[in-house]
């Protein structure tokens, strides 16, 4: 049995030790404190929240902005491209939603597998994201609604955005987030169809797109792929570059598993929605950019309103409404998708003790985290109705791409070294002790099988012991040499020898790693680790590397400006987790011991 005391006013030991403790998976622990969401989502509420949260207006601008810019014609490979790198992170989230299914999606997951610390700089990091988001998502709304009033300069005055010393306000995106915030108030069940409403509208309007727009370039002989370059005008590169900003229309399916506590059947349900939602939007995205780059060469695309102008060379200046009525609908969904996982995360992190009490308190009426939701609502209404954030749209994809890597390694963490020790919590130091004490004593009459079993059990033990050691290093070489290579790769002015030389090092860390677990056994504690019978990642350990991999060279290449601004707001999660979260944290007095122990009946009977 080991202790792990108290942190606070202790060395930087005990704070190291404070960010790599782990919390248990205790499937009861929401019931009995009263911290349970109500169990209303069925599969297709997940559909519909995963689509509605993935397809935001980005379709409707993203689709002029990379034909032209990077991909021409082939931005339909890009948009395939993208959705499967975004597979790779969807098949861990699957597992892990399965096995863990409570609220906190990254941000609890982290935290089971591989520490206290990684687990706030996700959960912190994912703040941002949906706050940054959603605030842009709701600027969006005036700009799109123009369109049905002749104008930017036609807007009635309710949708207005007057400039109030130097600063574009923005009045209507606000009060549109205190609408979104007061629905999602009323109840999972009822968010979720106005969500799945939404999203039906969206669909219809990008399916009318694909469908009209088929027809009219079947009777062009679609004139936008005769152009010089042919297919492939800005070559393999341009593809590759181009997926690469493509792979930010797929990050709404998180939006799926922060949910996973409120779904009726999460075993089921959870991998069925994050897959269909996914295929679905990759389906669409790859239907509409192939049907828009058709109508009109990628060089005479505008990267507004690439859609629009699509339709109207051809005189269809109606069909701009229809298309319109999409992006409207688009940023809504997008909206609800952007707002809602957010109380559930600060909600995760008030139940671990991380955040106050007062972010983790249910409504009894709703079933839903409504204090929580309501100062959401009140930080993304004051962003979108004073800052432009279109600017800081780099840091939103810093906390998903975070959170992706993070998924990725707990997979590996959980399928080779799940931890083997569980924690008993107690009211304070001294019974704690107590039991310490009393269970140290009491071991050597517990096990009093004779010799040949015990010298038995002590081998096995020792080949677990090396078997995880070994693991553990595997993982630690193949995190350790991502970055470098990522990092080597992506390096424009570093000089050709250096580069080849840290891309051999990170590539031999990276190979001699993935080797090295695909030829060990995986942990047999992963078969009891959370509920059982859900959905298993495939190819472990090729596909999570795969995906830390991905994660991290698009990580890299965010740009200095956004690490910047980033490093910032991590510096203040860093003063709240040391002077607040390391203090509160459950995990303060926790007596952790081996789980095969807690198993023995008599153990049982000394703790009680």
């Amino acid at each position: 049995m080991q202790k792990l005391g108290g942190c606070a006013g202790e060395c930087w030991g005990g704070f190291l030790g404070c960010l790599v403790r782990r919390k248990q998976v205790d499937r009861t622990v929401a019931k009995t404190e009263g911290f349970q969401l109500a169990k209303r989502l069925s599969v297709i509420d997940l559909i519909a929240i995963g689509v509605g949260a993935t397809i935001g207006a980005g379709v409707y601008i993203l689709v002029g902005t990379v034909a032209k810019e990077q991909t021409g014609p082939a931005i339909t490979l890009s948009f395939l491209i993208a959705g499967i790198a975004a597979g790779l992170s969807a098949l861990c989230y699957a597992e892990l939603a399965c096995r863990c299914p409570s609220a906190g999606s990254a941000y609890h997951y982290s935290y089971l597998c591989v520490g206290e610390g990684v687990a706030w700089l996700i959960g912190w990091s994912l703040i941002l994201e949906y706050s940054l988001g959603g605030a842009a998502v709701a600027r969006g709304i005036s700009p799109n609604m123009a369109l049905f009033f002749g104008g930017q300069d036609n807007l009635p005055a309710f949708l207005a955005r007057p400039t109030f010393l130097g600063i574009v306000l923005d009045p209507s995106a606000a009060i549109l987030v205190f609408i979104i915030t007061g629905l999602l108030c009323t109840g999972i069940k009822e968010s979720s169809m106005a969500q799945g409403v939404i999203t039906t509208i969206n669909v219809v309007a990008l399916l009318f797109i694909i469908v009209a727009g088929g027809y009219v370039g079947f009777k062009t002989q679609w004139v936008g792929y005769n152009i010089p370059g042919g297919y492939f005008p800005f070559g393999v590169n341009g593809v590759l570059a181009g997926s690469a900003t493509c792979f930010f229309s797929y990050v709404g399916f998180d939006a799926v598993t922060s949910t996973a506590e409120e779904v009726v059947n999460p075993q089921r349900d959870l991998p069925i929605g994050i897959g269909v939602s996914l295929f679905t939007c990759c389906v669409l995205y790859m239907l509409v950019s192939a049907v828009v780059v058709g109508l009109v060469p990628s060089s005479a695309l505008d990267p507004d309103t690439p859609i629009a102008l699509a339709f109207s060379s051809y005189g269809m200046n109606w069909a701009v409404y229809i298309i319109t009525i999409g992006a409207v609908t688009a940023l809504c969904a997008a909206l609800i998708g952007g707002i809602l996982p957010q109380p559930r995360i600060l909600m995760a992190m008030a139940r671990d003790g991380l955040l106050p009490s007062f972010f983790s308190d249910i409504n009894k009426r709703t079933h839903v985290p409504v204090k929580s939701t309501i100062v959401t609502g009140i930080f993304i209404a004051l962003l979108a109705f004073s800052m432009n954030v279109d600017q800081l749209a780099g840091m939103v994809s810093v906390g998903t791409l975070l959170a992706f890597t993070a998924v990725a390694v707990s997979i590996l963490v959980l399928r080779y070294i799940p931890p083997n020790i569980t924690t008993v919590q107690s009211p304070n130091t001294e019974s704690t002790d107590l039991v310490s004490s009393e269970f140290t004593n009491d071991i050597p009459d517990i096990y009093t099988e004779d010799r040949g079993a015990r010298y038995q059990t002590q081998k096995d033990e020792g080949h677990e012991a090396r078997r995880r050691k070994l693991a553990a290093w595997s993982i630690a070489a193949v995190c350790a040499g991502v970055p470098v290579l990522a990092c080597a790769a992506s390096a424009e002015r570093l000089p050709i020898v250096p580069s080849f030389v840290l891309c051999g090092l990170g590539g031999a860390a990276i190979l001699s790693g993935l080797t090295v677990l695909a030829c060990i056994d995986q942990g047999d504690a992963r078969l009891t680790f959370g509920e059982s019978g859900g959905f298993l990642c495939p190819f472990v350990p090729f596909l999570p590397v795969a995906c830390i991999l991905v994660n991290t060279y698009l990580l890299i290449n965010l740009g200095i400006d956004t690490w910047i601004r980033v490093s910032v707001w991590l510096v203040i999660g860093m003063l709240v987790y040391l002077f607040y979260g390391m203090k509160h944290s459950l995990l303060v007095d926790a007596v952790y011991m081996p789980i095969a122990i807690e198993s023995e009946p008599e153990v049982h009977e000394i703790i009680s």
